[in-house]
């Protein structure tokens, strides 16, 4: 760099003649400049226009963006390097070119600029509107700069900003005045504040201080508000060189963005951060944050960065989903992208047929099978709301796409079609299947229910229907007592085998794992089930339809005149099917169903209570499993500590959960065992706790495991029965007899570091 741009304080240039003055308004002024200097707060311009007599122009020093004279004043030595520079302003015109020289100063930066012919000519660049400015590559810092101008952050990712969101801000909340924040901001020295304040009184505060410093020319405009929102907490950023992820430009429209002045940056847990023109703006953080449903951070863009980084960012978004046409978040980036004019169509007017609208629910279709979803839930809402999709993946719901309100209606009648639906009913639920290999998708039923909600809409939830192989009885999560407890009576020639359990933790697929060492060439198995989720070969699987009266009790009916060895049956839903069922069980058959109870005692009181014969039913039942699915810990992730006396001891408490968890003996025991099982070999017991990685997508959990309470019925059990004992005293007879409770096993599995105990407390009843 030329050997003038270091110098500390040098005297501003003084220039006159002919120049080329450009305005921020993009309009050029030509003419003969009067002396110059760059700290004048008027540039005074004679028009050519003949009259030699003329008045000069006045142009306000807020209106100028850069002067160009012709010649430099110092010769130009062929050998003198050649320097990139560029200056970029708030409207993303930019002043580009090569130069020899520069000396910057507080108001603009001079420069000797080489045309494209070699020729040498001088200009002032004013630094008022001037967002970045670089020299070779290289920050190009106006003199002023060095006095701590650092409030301006340019992070790169999203990690980057939410770390300098999370780090103490460089805020000056406790600067009691805005000229003492200017100070120990470094954007002023407290010469410079003094000199303005007596201004100010021997103006008689005809004008606020903020506008003598600017007009002085210690502060431009822009560096007065960025001062004034680090005065006030907010964080200013350049957005420039962080590009926002397609899920979270996806969560506002363009529309809205354009609108109110609004780029949105990342997403952390609930907290949207966007970046604003005003982010004091309180109706339109207001509308955004109803509109999305999230909490809002705002952070305050460098004045005239945002708006070049809305468009930037949406044009990013829009042709990323035309280069990726089958992605989810691609196809809902096309539609959130769409021109404007779009925005503003009728809902109902928006075609259910639109392409683009069937490959966005066909995708997404395809990634909730891909992630293993058990249900998707399509939500929709009164305006200005948006269309809000969400998956369960492991039993928890989480947000995947939100769409366009104006796709509301087309979305549900589109589902409708897919799953032959009446389109034109609004007013009453409505169920249905979606065969998806008729749609291009692998061979997977969807179980559709659409719910009428407020205002005529409607809610659609999505059930898959895996259509997979059973699982084998070992790998479901049993431990290794009840598997073999239930082995062993799964193997009776006759009798009643129930699994209970609240909807959604695995009954069917525990029903069919049994089913699949039942089923061998010896063996005739009938199932009655509604709906079928899972198929195997050799099983006879009846799919029941409540329409034409072919239930439960109908199926059970009908599979005792027709031979079988073996029944199941999807659930007991009344007195009569389970009546059939114990009357089949001792007849010579054995039959599974389920049930939904909380737990295996209260599943025997249950049917007791519905008015199944006592005696009948103690003879005919052979065992009770309830179970629960609890997220299974990421063994890519997971981290392990030593548990402490503390933590035994709480586990303790939780798996003994009654007064013999005060008796030291008693504790000191099941220590003793679960050193012996669970410990290294000095004893010590490992606790497992989750992080997060890419392959749980940041969870700390992957996939789901069974927790259960394995009741096997003795002769105790059928007294009891007979009695029509509580679930309580039916519970205390099989702890004696050696059952373990859900949480009991869950406790075991949290030891084995399968999961954690929050998985298990939220599971199981205290």
């Amino acid at each position: 760099m030329p050997a003038s741009a270091g110098d500390a304080d040098p005297s501003s240039p003084v220039v006159q003649g002919p120049v080329e003055a450009l305005l921020n308004d993009s309009s050029v002024v030509r003419g003969t400049l009067l002396a110059f200097r760059d700290t004048d707060a008027l540039v005074r311009i004679v028009m050519d226009d003949g009259r030699s007599a003329a008045a000069p122009i006045r142009v306000q020093r807020e209106s100028l963006r850069a002067l160009k004279l012709p010649g430099w004043p110092h010769p130009v030595a062929p050998s003198t390097p050649r320097l990139d520079f560029r200056f970029e302003f708030g409207d993303a015109e930019v002043l580009a070119g090569k130069c020899v020289d520069v000396l910057a100063r507080p108001r603009g930066t001079w420069l000797c600029v080489l045309l494209p012919d070699g020729t040498p000519e001088h200009w002032f660049v004013d630094s008022r509107e001037c967002i970045r400015a670089s020299l070779d590559g290289g920050q190009l810092a106006p003199a002023d700069s060095a006095r701590g101008r650092k409030a301006v952050a340019r992070p790169t990712d999203p990690d980057a900003l939410w770390s300098l969101l999370e780090a103490s801000r460089p805020t000056l909340e406790n600067a009691p005045q805005l000229g003492e924040a200017l100070v120990r901001g470094g954007w002023i020295d407290r010469a410079t504040l003094r000199r303005a304040l007596d201004s100010e009184q021997q103006r008689g505060n005809t004008r606020s201080l903020e506008r003598i410093l600017v007009d002085d020319g210690a502060l431009s405009e822009l560096q007065l508000r960025m001062a004034r929102a680090e005065w006030m907490g907010v964080r200013v950023i350049d957005p420039a060189a962080l590009t926002p992820e397609p899920e979270v430009l996806a969560l506002v429209s363009r529309a809205m963005a354009e609108r109110a002045s609004i780029l949105p940056l990342m997403l952390h847990d609930d907290v949207l951060v966007v970046a604003c023109g005003d982010p004091w703006d309180k109706g339109a953080l207001d509308e955004l944050r109803f509109a999305i449903e999230h909490q809002i951070l705002p952070v305050m863009a460098v004045p005239g960065t945002l708006m070049p980084a809305i468009h930037r960012a949406y044009d990013a978004l829009r042709s990323n989903a035309e280069a990726a046409p089958d992605s989810p978040q691609a196809l809902a980036a096309a539609l959130r992208a769409a021109p404007d004019t779009l925005e503003a169509l009728e809902t109902d007017v928006v075609s259910e047929a639109d392409n683009t609208l069937v490959r966005l629910i066909n995708a997404t279709i395809a990634e909730a099978i891909r992630r293993h979803a058990s249900d998707i839930h399509i939500e929709t809402a009164e305006l200005p709301r948006e269309v809000r999709i969400r998956l369960r993946i492991d039993g928890e719901l989480v947000n995947y796409l939100q769409l366009p309100a104006r796709l509301r209606f087309a979305i549900v009648a589109r589902i409708k079609v897919m799953a032959d639906l009446d389109i034109a009913e609004h007013r009453k639920p409505q169920d249905g299947k979606i065969d998806f290999a008729r749609f291009g998708g692998p061979h997977i039923e969807l179980r559709v229910v659409t719910v009428p909600t407020s205002r005529g809409l409607e809610d659609v939830v999505l059930r898959l229907l895996s259509g997979l192989k059973p699982l084998p009885l070992d790998g479901i999560g049993l431990s290794a007592d009840n598997l073999a407890a239930l082995r062993e009576v799964a193997l009776q020639p006759y009798g009643l085998i129930l699994i209970c359990g609240p909807t959604g933790c695995g009954k069917t697929t525990t029903l069919h794992s049994v089913m699949r060492e039942l089923n061998t060439e010896g063996r005739k198995i009938w199932t009655a089930e509604d709906p079928i989720e899972i198929t195997q070969d050799g099983l006879r699987q009846v799919q029941m339809n409540a329409r034409i009266g072919w239930n439960f009790a109908a199926a059970m009916r009908t599979f005792l005149r027709a031979d079988p060895d073996v029944i199941m049956i999807g659930e007991m839903r009344d007195e009569e099917t389970a009546r059939i069922a114990v009357e089949a069980s001792l007849t010579g058959h054995l039959v599974l169903s389920t049930l939904h109870t909380n737990s295996a005692p209260e599943s025997i009181a249950r049917l007791l209570e519905i008015g199944i014969d006592p005696f009948n039913f103690s003879d005919s039942l052979l065992a009770v499993l309830a179970q629960r699915l609890v997220r299974r810990l990421c063994l890519h992730c997971r981290e392990a500590t030593t548990a402490t006396d503390d933590d035994l001891d709480l586990l303790a408490s939780r798996y003994l959960g009654d007064a013999t968890a005060a008796d030291p003996a008693r504790l000191a025991e099941l220590r003793r065992v679960w050193q012996a099982d669970f410990g290294d070999a000095a004893g010590r017991i490992r606790l497992f706790r989750r992080c997060g990685c890419d392959r749980c997508d940041g969870h700390g959990y992957s996939g789901r495991l069974g927790i259960h309470e394995l009741m096997r019925v003795d002769e105790a059990t059928r007294r009891s029965i007979r009695r029509r004992d509580s679930a309580e005293v039916l519970r205390a007879a099989s702890l004696t007899g050696g059952m373990k409770t859900l949480r009991q096993d869950g406790i075991e599995k949290v030891l084995a570091g399968l999961t954690d105990l929050s998985e298990v407390t939220a599971a199981t009843k205290s």
